[in-house]
């Protein structure tokens, strides 16, 4: 059965549970406090907006997706699929992003693509299904399964944040690789999603100590669409 972290209350239990799975997380989350959740709007929307904000500063993310979202209304997928790429260049998205959304949005309109289907399967085939999507890397799936579906066991093993928290908080000697965080989570199964949140969390409090922002290093802090109203 797939847990979602669909509430603060979700997350919240998700946590407990969690420090009871692994007794290492006790001192991170003693230091942390409980963690909010994080959310962003589910569908095509939540998709493109985190393929939007690749490789960018906050500032120039939030631009564009305001651009994007100003100029089609409502925003889809239908529309993105109609657009003209040369109009969607001008909105400020690079030929590669513009590649991508009309993909996604192409498999969306056949059919052959169903975002909402993905929260309730495992995080991995998840993971999975996007990332065989054209221009759709691990991280960005991930952040997608966890931010815009609630998927309580997805796992950005790629995010450099989480990383590094991990690194100081197990008493690393270096910052684990994505192919050394697979197993590192094992033990956080199924709530691998629940983990990241406390991972990012413990980053802030590392990156507040030194002095330094967290929001210019954390990928996943990006802007995004709106929050999801429950």
């Amino acid at each position: 059965m797939t847990i979602h972290l669909n509430s603060q209350s979700d997350l919240e239990d998700a946590v407990h549970a969690l420090l009871k799975l692994d007794s290492r997380l006790q001192p991170i989350f003693e230091k942390t406090g409980m963690p909010a959740l994080r959310q962003r709007e589910p569908g095509f929307a939540g998709l493109a907006a985190i393929v939007c904000g690749q490789q960018l500063s906050t500032a120039s993310a939030s631009a564009i997706w305001g651009r994007l979202t100003k100029a089609f209304e409502p925003f889809d997928h239908g529309a993105i699929r109609k657009a003209r790429a040369d109009r969607l260049g001008r909105l400020g998205l690079s030929a590669a992003k513009i590649k991508t959304l009309k993909n996604v949005a192409r498999e969306l309109d056949a059919e052959r693509l169903n975002l909402d289907v993905l929260a309730e399967e495992d995080a991995d085939a998840a993971h999975h299904t996007l990332t065989a999507l054209h221009g759709i890397g691990p991280w960005t799936a991930d952040v997608y399964l966890l931010f815009c579906l609630g998927h309580g066991d997805a796992w950005p093993a790629g995010d450099i944040a989480i990383q590094e928290a991990i690194k100081v908080g197990l008493g690393l000697p270096a910052r684990p690789t994505v192919k050394q965080m697979a197993p590192l989570a094992e033990p956080w199964r199924p709530l691998r999603g629940a983990a990241a949140h406390l991972w990012w969390s413990y980053y802030h409090v590392l990156k507040g100590r030194a002095g330094v922002a967290a929001d210019k290093v954390t990928p996943a802090a990006a802007p995004g669409p709106r929050v999801r109203k429950k």
